[in-house]
């Protein structure tokens, strides 16, 4: 019986290039999302993921939404941590508002998440956890304070749950992407791109969302099971750890 694997904020973007290589790779994959009805139809239609729709901020609504994924699919053995939002702006201007909801969607949903599928891993004595961090969470940048904080703190958490799940036959690891071909990143002024962002990537070009999905696919594979704790730097040589 195929393994269940959880993505959240698993049909669009970057979550979506990670829910399809999983199926590829003979996962049963379930992708949530936070609000866009229409691009979770037409992924689920053109894939046949099952798509169900919750507030990754909410632990009470990820409590749920888990439940009823594990009711319909089977318990979950591997939890992409995806979900993520921005909320830009100069530390000086920034309102709790977006300090908040950023903190929120991109740090505390990793308990929210995470929390819920621990015990029936323990239990089965196998899991996990990939959380999709940031290059920004390692090195920081300027007008995104918040963001930067939140994928920092997503490292810590890899860190230190990698030491408990690690007798369980649970790996937590982490993904850092660096600038990656999203409709997010393509919104961008080409002239900008241009100038201000290629010619610090040494590659020279932007990564592509499957990029990111192989390394998920990687540390989601039964050969991955000695690498736990680990953060995997995907970012064209951007930013060197």
């Amino acid at each position: 019986m195929a393994r269940v694997a959880l993505v959240t904020g698993g049909s669009r973007g970057i979550g979506e290039a990670i829910s399809k290589a999983l199926k590829e790779a003979g996962y049963t994959v379930a992708a949530s999302y936070a609000g866009n009805d229409a691009a979770a139809a037409k992924f689920t239609e053109e894939t046949g993921i099952k798509t169900y729709k919750w507030d990754v901020s909410d632990y009470d609504a990820c409590a749920a939404g888990i439940q009823k994924v594990e009711s319909e699919v089977g318990p979950i053995d591997i939890l992409v941590n995806n979900a993520g939002i921005t909320k830009d702006g100069m530390f000086h201007k920034m309102t709790k508002e977006q300090w908040y909801a950023v903190i929120n969607t991109n740090l505390n949903s990793l308990f929210n998440m995470t929390r819920p599928v621990w015990e029936g891993m323990r239990a089965r004595k196998f899991g996990r956890v990939i959380c999709i961090s940031s290059i920004n969470g390692q090195k920081g940048q300027m007008g995104q304070v918040n963001y930067s904080s939140a994928k920092a703190g997503d490292l810590g958490f890899v860190k230190a749950l990698a030491q408990e799940g690690a007798r369980a036959g649970i790996t937590v690891n982490a993904i850092c992407p660096g600038y990656i071909a999203t409709e997010m990143v393509k919104a961008i002024d080409p002239a900008v791109v241009e100038k201000s962002i290629l010619p610090h990537i040494p590659v020279g070009r932007l990564g592509e969302p499957e990029e990111i999905a192989r390394g998920v696919v990687f540390l989601a594979s039964e050969e991955a099971g000695f690498i736990t704790g680990s953060t995997l730097t995907i970012n064209g040589g951007q930013f060197v750890v």
